[in-house]
């Protein structure tokens, strides 16, 4: 093919040859309750130091659910490890600058990336699906 997007880690794809850039992971546990409503809604974040999750998903809500029992996930925040899911980002003077590094040596090199991880940001849905329709405007 003539072009390939990539949208994984930046610095994985270089082998790390500027070092790794930091990232915040999470850890999920999910319970079927015999109740046919946890929350009554599909997400509710919690900012508080207490409890330590950050978010409860209720997954019937996102779709038209009307099982008798519920299931719910919770999610807690944890510490960033190879071979754990890289969530977040870690936004701070020293990851901007090396990712500018990667994002330079990419550029260079005529390849494209995008997404989340490959872009180090944080993004939403609709700013994942604005920032890939961009680039595809871009190419073609």
């Amino acid at each position: 093919c003539r072009k390939v997007v990539y949208t994984g880690p930046l610095d994985e794809y270089f082998g790390g040859c500027y070092g790794n850039l930091e990232y915040r992971s999470l850890r999920f546990e999910t319970e079927v309750l015999d109740r046919n409503s946890y929350q009554g809604m599909a997400v509710v974040n919690y900012t508080d130091r207490s409890p330590d999750y950050t978010r409860i998903i209720e997954h019937k809500f996102f779709g038209a659910g009307q099982q008798p029992k519920t299931v719910i996930t919770k999610e807690y925040p944890a510490a960033f490890a190879p071979g754990r899911e890289p969530y977040y980002t870690v936004n701070d003077e020293k990851n901007t600058a090396l990712h500018k590094k990667y994002a330079d040596k990419a550029e260079r090199e005529g390849l494209l990336f995008g997404g989340r991880l490959a872009d180090y940001r944080y993004y939403d849905m609709d700013d994942t699906i604005a920032a890939a329709l961009k680039l595809a405007r871009e190419e073609l």
